[in-house]
């Protein structure tokens, strides 16, 4: 009814955790501090960068790009003319549902602070997702993860 609800994790990578670096609980209310809430209208992507603090003083560097998708209101809507209520014998004609945009969120953790490396990543598995790239996004998420360090002075 008030467009108001809460944050669900859909998708994780990795999807268990890893005994050195756990998942951080209650993410989903991080991402949309001001709380989930549905808009009439489609707001322009934005990206924010936090520092969460664990119990033992470690800094988790969290990134988040939130953009906006469509969703169909279950609200019925009423249209009384000239402010009259709708007669009983009136044929009932099918009235559109309002479209509403709910927010959703890329979110990367890192123990490392690099704010525009992290703006990168998370714009290019939005640009995939949006596009309906056929790509795998673990493919994608397992390359951006994955570098290699060349030896001072040896072989590339």
């Amino acid at each position: 009814g008030s467009g108001d609800g809460q944050g669900q994790i859909l998708q994780r990578f990795p999807e268990k955790d890893w005994e050195d670096n756990p998942f951080p609980q209650g993410i989903e209310l991080f991402c949309q501090p001001s709380g989930w809430q549905l808009f009439p209208e489609r707001n322009p992507p934005t990206f924010f960068v936090a520092v969460l603090t664990d119990i033992n003083s470690e800094r988790h560097y969290c990134a988040c790009f939130t953009f906006w998708e469509a969703v169909e209101s279950t609200q019925p809507q009423s249209h009384p003319r000239n402010g009259e209520e709708k007669e009983e014998e009136e044929p009932s004609s099918p009235v559109q549902p309002a479209q509403l945009f709910a927010p959703k969120s890329l979110v990367l953790v890192s123990r490392l602070d690099h704010a525009e490396v992290f703006r990168n990543s998370l714009g290019l598995i939005y640009t995939i997702y949006v596009d309906g790239l056929s790509v795998s996004l673990e493919n994608v998420i397992g390359n951006l993860l994955t570098c290699t360090i060349p030896i001072t002075g040896g072989a590339q």
